[in-house]
């Protein structure tokens, strides 16, 4: 089960090539800060904007980085079933842990469409797949009856990434699908509540430059205890806002560069933060002591 919290890693670049000894700095910071795994090729890594080829390639530097001490979830979906599998049959090819299925984005599929598109993904591998529905990104939900429908025909579809900002789904899902089924927050500042309701962990922007406190709240919860839980949050929940105060990953990227682990290098159409809102990330990571 991938339960816990995981990292969705940024992708590093330096004079626009994937810049490999950063991304190993930043696995073995993941590793040292405590989390249980790393989700490689999200929209955190800015994956619409790598090619096949970098795509794969970040995801077999991620597993040899990672070298067994934590899993990798692989971002491995798109909106064309084939290139989907494609890159899930590569990423089980390169050792990964898992496969994480992002509902297809743009073309707006029917609630069918969707199940035969993930039925396809599933039938292809042999991965574990989380699915992720993110409705504010994609246009559409992955309804309830259709994650309960690709669980029960698809021994291999064992949880889903929920960023629909709605604890009443997380209830929905979890009565839905039972105990065994995983439901991850894909939201830092829901992860608490929606915990509270039957999620497991968090797929994790926070976690790229305060993987420890991430980590450290979600396995107090976890264990039974709420009110550490509820402290840690508190703490961070400004960090949790305002990584997000202009897209994602925008303001993540900006304080790894503050932090001097990665160049604050994006690609295009991702441009770097406005000067106001870089003020106001820079005052919140002090305020949270990740930037004196």
């Amino acid at each position: 089960m991938f339960i816990g919290t995981y990292t969705a890693m940024v992708t590093p670049f330096r004079d626009g090539k994937v810049d490999d000894s950063a991304l190993e700095r930043l696995i073995k910071a993941q590793i040292r800060g405590g989390v249980d795994g790393i989700v490689p090729v999200g929209t955190t890594g800015e994956s619409p904007t790598l090619s096949f080829e970098e795509h794969i390639y970040v995801i077999e530097k991620s597993v040899q980085f990672a070298a067994g001490r934590i899993k990798v979830l692989a971002g491995t979906g798109g909106n064309s079933t084939d290139e989907a599998i494609y890159l899930t049959v590569a990423a089980q090819r390169a050792g990964a842990d898992g496969s994480l299925q992002v509902a297809p984005y743009y073309n707006k599929p029917t609630q069918e469409g969707l199940f035969q598109h993930f039925r396809a993904i599933a039938s292809a591998t042999k991965l574990p797949i989380v699915l992720y529905s993110i409705p504010g990104r994609c246009g559409i939900e992955i309804g309830v009856e259709s994650v309960r429908r690709l669980a029960r025909e698809c021994k291999n579809v064992i949880g889903i990434k929920e960023a629909g900002g709605n604890a009443d789904r997380v209830s929905q899902l979890r009565a839905a699908l039972g105990p065994r089924f995983t439901i991850l927050s894909g939201d830092d500042s829901l992860t608490l509540p929606f915990m509270a309701v039957g999620a497991q962990g968090v797929v994790s922007v926070a976690s790229n430059i305060i993987p420890k406190g991430v980590a450290h709240m979600v396995r107090a919860f976890a264990i039974g205890k709420p009110a550490v839980a509820l402290k840690l949050h508190e703490k961070l929940y400004p960090l949790f806002k305002d990584l997000f105060i202009e897209t994602n990953p925008g303001p993540v990227k900006a304080a790894l560069a503050m932090m001097h682990l990665v160049e604050e290098e994006y690609r295009l159409p991702l441009v770097p933060m406005s000067p106001r809102n870089r003020e106001a990330l820079k005052t919140t990571l002090k305020a949270c002591g990740v930037l004196r």
